[in-house]
């Protein structure tokens, strides 16, 4: 007689020594189509066990498949005003007047799991950036200015007024519109200390109350919400990650003497995975593993994670490096830690943990996270890595550019195609995991837009005479790439050239500075910014951020930018150096390698040690856009050397059309003799 499909897994989880019934596979399965290409990944099956027959995986394949089915169906029907009056009619029963709903997961990340996509649940708005606050008899959503397009697409401007996240953010919107008396609601875990603190003051301000509510709403009324995500969570090897773990646990336990703290709650999720040497699956673009760990001052860890996501060769690896506990035995560790001065990171961690800890007593001390400035300066293991990821990488831009050239000049090609070519490229490298973030391919006016997403609204082909701008990176096993190359269809203007020289002078200045020890970012910013300067031009976004270890492609707690910041630069950082120009409804321009902060010899007479800059990214700029009248012997002398070494790293790795490509891209640039 045929057995049943809940009887057959059943009897073959039980065949292959599972050591799992049938529902709670079900629910891993969820978690994993909740995780980062969950739908895609196959490498999850070990975390249901490590011996399974060919049977048992073709039909746990085929189960994840039916989940996924289900996911779509319960996604379609979104009606905004259903929700808005469904959320307002369980704030009312809770006795509160209103609710804030931030675009953030528990760990304030930049990539957040399916799970916390509240405010697009709640609104339709899908950008990375935003927050809404809903009352009884009004409601509006914050976004800042990459989204004032696309929040007016997606956004019911009947039920939810717009409002800029930095210009006219949230607690002057509450200021002005709360009554004396009211209670505002809020999720302590999904705002920092420092922002529940700005949010009291203006509840406060009008005579409100901020409320902690125990239960997100928006959790209670989403039925079909997807899961914690489960991601496998692997260990990153010595080849790759350069320190011990033992190491890195008792540099930090170091670092807590210093600052006279007995421990500190761990809630960057990139943290734990430096510190414990692991990489995870949870969300999109960056191999992050959610959870949160106490590194104590005896160098000791407590590790809180799905131990469901641990396949078993991460659990033996962990097993002499931390204690690992359920998830759901956070609150009662923070409640013994009564008697402790305890650091919580300001960036990341949640007003949960700073309720708790002062609950039980604890002297709670915000500041920056311990592991923060630690994993930003990379070691030389580390950093050999970046080198190797970036060469691979740099083979596949030449690839594509050379493949752009030849078929993006009749007009044909679209930005979706663009980015898609780019990322088939990448996917042949077997270190290569995941994009380090979304492709931006900005053709003509969308690459004006410098946080450009291509959607099917916008996507648009790429015309002779325009300008078009692609931003992207990888994620290797070895390291994490982020390059932006900016060339023209066709033949460019005048104007083009101008400011594409000037902003590749900007890029040379930095590229080429030396600079004191204790220099910061800031200091260095106006070096990529001065040829602009000179033309009454500039940009609006940061010259530079901190660039992870097979991490996040956005790292602190360096940067270069206009913005304040004390972080000195340091060995062993890496950060980007992409200054920029953008003329609004036409193009966009920028030209982005990674570099790395060295040691050099200072120069002769010099008293004091001074730094300068590694470029670990080879590949051509675009000399069809260089002005070279407009550029100094020593830039153009700078130009041509970085060239012959993008010629002399690839020219036994290419065949022989690639290579006369690339000679013909790298070719040296003189000024016209006159």
């Amino acid at each position: 007689m045929a057995i049943s499909g809940d009887a057959q897994l059943a009897a073959l989880l039980e065949r292959d020594n599972v050591g799992k019934d049938a529902d709670a596979v079900i629910d891993l399965i969820d978690g994993v189509l909740a995780a980062a290409d969950g739908d895609k990944r196959k490498d999850w099956l070990d975390l249901i066990g490590s011996n399974l027959g060919d049977d048992l995986k073709e039909m746990l394949l085929a189960l994840r498949g039916e989940r996924k089915s289900l996911f779509k169906m319960a996604k379609d029907g979104f009606d905004a005003q259903e929700r808005v009056t469904a959320l307002r009619t369980y704030l009312s029963a809770k006795g509160v007047d209103g609710f804030i709903i931030p675009r953030a997961d528990e760990h304030q990340g930049e990539n957040v799991p399916a799970r916390a996509e509240r405010l697009a649940w709640l609104t339709g708005f899908t950008g990375s950036a935003g927050a809404a606050v809903v009352l009884a008899e009004k409601a509006a959503v914050f976004v800042d200015g990459r989204y004032t397009i696309q929040v007016r697409q997606q956004v019911n401007r009947d039920i939810f007024e717009y409002r800029h996240l930095v210009d006219e953010p949230v607690v002057g919107w509450l200021h002005d519109n709360l009554k004396s008396g009211q209670k505002m609601a809020y999720d302590p875990w999904l705002h920092t200390v420092q922002q529940a603190t700005h949010l009291r003051a203006a509840c406060e301000g009008v005579g409100a109350e901020l409320i902690a509510i125990d239960t997100n709403p928006i959790d209670a009324l989403w039925r079909d919400q997807p899961s914690m995500p489960l991601g496998p969570v692997r260990p990153h090897p010595m080849e790759y990650a350069g320190k011990s773990t033992a190491a890195k646990r008792s540099q930090i336990a170091g670092m807590l003497s210093r600052i006279s703290c007995d421990s500190a709650i761990l809630s960057a999720p990139d943290s734990i995975a430096w510190l414990l040497n692991i990489r995870g699956a949870d969300v999109p673009q960056t191999p992050l593993a959610l959870g949160y760990a106490i590194i104590n001052g005896d160098a000791s860890v407590e590790l809180f994670m799905d131990e469901r996501k641990l396949a078993g060769e991460t659990v033996e690896w962990l097993s002499s490096e931390a204690t690992l506990r359920a998830p759901g035995e956070l609150a009662d560790a923070l409640r013994a830690m009564g008697n402790q001065s305890v650091r919580l990171d300001e960036a990341t961690a949640g007003d949960w943990l700073r309720m708790q800890l002062a609950n039980a007593g604890a002297t709670v001390r915000v500041g920056r996270d311990p592991v923060a400035l630690p994993k930003a300066c990379k070691n030389e293991v580390e950093l050999e890595g970046s080198r190797k990821a970036h060469k691979r990488d740099g083979e596949k831009i030449i690839r594509y550019f050379k493949w752009l050239d030849e078929t993006a000049a009749d007009g044909s090609i679209d930005e979706r195609v663009a980015a898609d070519k780019l990322l088939a490229l990448r996917e042949e490298d077997p270190l290569f995991r995941d994009s380090s973030f979304e492709t931006i391919p900005g053709s003509g006016p969308n690459g004006a837009l410098c946080h450009y997403r291509n959607t099917p609204e916008s996507n648009r082909n790429l015309t002779p005479g325009e300008i078009f701008l692609i931003d992207s990176g990888g994620q290797y096993l070895d390291g994490t790439t982020d390059i932006t190359r900016t060339t023209v269809i066709g033949e460019p203007t005048q104007e083009h050239r101008d400011r594409f020289t000037r902003v590749l002078k900007g890029h040379i200045a930095l590229a080429r500075a030396i600079f004191p020890v204790g220099t910061t970012g800031q200091q260095l910013d106006t070096l990529a910014r001065m040829p602009l300067w000179e033309a009454g031009l500039d940009f609006d976004h940061g010259t530079g951020h901190g660039v992870g270890s097979y991490l996040g492609v956005h790292e602190g707690p360096q940067r270069i930018s206009k913005a304040p910041n004390k972080i000195a630069l340091k060995p062993g950082m890496v950060l980007s150096n992409e200054p920029g120009f953008y003329k609004e409804g036409e193009y966009g321009i920028r030209i982005e390698n990674l570099i790395a902060v060295i040691e050099i010899d200072a120069p002769s007479g010099a008293d004091r040690e001074m730094l300068g800059f590694e470029t670990l990214t080879f590949s051509p700029i675009e000399r069809k856009l260089i002005d070279p009248e407009l550029m100094t012997k020593d830039e153009l002398q700078w130009l041509n050397d970085y060239h012959a070494q993008v010629y002399a790293m690839y020219a036994d790795d290419l065949d022989e059309d690639h290579l006369e490509w690339l000679q013909k891209a790298t070719a040296p640039i003189k000024k016209k003799t006159k």
